[in-house]
């Protein structure tokens, strides 16, 4: 479903993604982690162009999505990708349920009161049907990421992203992002994760892909990973993350 093909991206002399050849299967769910630095944030924002690639080809459903197009054609595909970023990024002046609204009516043209139904439906499926009136500004981080997942899901894409959605929140509040994922991954929904949960890579994941320096130094399953990794560089990023 989402594919890299000789992915290149540098930031001036800075080479930030290497050479990347890969694939996400549809219904699949691939975690990737490695060090801070090693290009997991760049590689997921190439996705939806969030970022622009230097060269190389990245797709979604064999469609070329840094080929030349207009903002409204960007725009357009943008809104077939759900998007979790690690900062929640909703708007502080709207509640809950018209953050998850917003979509549906100004960019897929759904009639406000239908919007409304699906809104409250997604607020349920995270658990927050009860704070469907609450402003951010109301609410805990976790309840924020879990909102800013309903308003992903609004737009009812074929894939979803998540770019360290649980790094900014107090580990109490973890669990119960991690468990929304969960859900999702249950049924079915293609997923990218860049996470440091390396919990939830070995119960949830399919495929875990290791980076270093932007390259994709290790791809397998979570159990092979885990047990019996076989880069040097992975084999030491697991030590260090037993030892602490």
């Amino acid at each position: 479903m989402i594919t890299f093909n000789q992915v290149n991206k540098w930031y001036g002399e800075y080479r930030a993604l290497s050479d990347i050849n890969a694939e996400v299967k549809r219904g699949e769910v691939v975690v990737v982690c490695g060090p801070s630095g090693s290009g997991k944030s760049t590689l997921i924002r190439t996705v939806n162009r969030l970022e622009e690639i230097k060269s190389g080809q990245v797709t979604i459903d064999g469609h070329d999505i840094h080929a030349p197009m207009s903002s409204a054609q960007l725009n357009r595909m943008r809104s077939r990708i759900g998007f979790v970023f690690q900062s929640f990024n909703l708007f502080p002046h709207l509640s809950a349920l018209e953050n998850v609204m917003l979509s549906p009516i100004h960019v897929a043209g759904v009639r406000r009161a239908e919007a409304r139904d699906k809104a409250m439906k997604l607020l349920d499926r995270v658990g927050l049907a009860a704070k469907a009136g609450s402003y951010p500004g109301q609410l805990s981080g976790g309840q924020q990421q879990r909102v800013a997942i309903a308003r992903a899901l609004a737009m009812e894409p074929p894939a979803m992203l998540f770019d360290e959605p649980t790094s900014a929140l107090d580990p109490e509040m973890v669990g119960e992002v991690l468990a929304v994922m969960r859900s999702l991954a249950a049924d079915g929904m293609t997923m990218m994760c860049v996470t440091h949960e390396m919990n939830f890579a070995r119960e949830v994941a399919d495929r875990v892909w290791f980076m270093d320096a932007g390259c994709i130094l290790e791809s397998s399953d979570p159990e092979a990973f885990f047990r019996h990794a076989q880069h040097p560089r992975a084999q030491r990023f697991l030590s260090d993350l037993r030892s602490h």
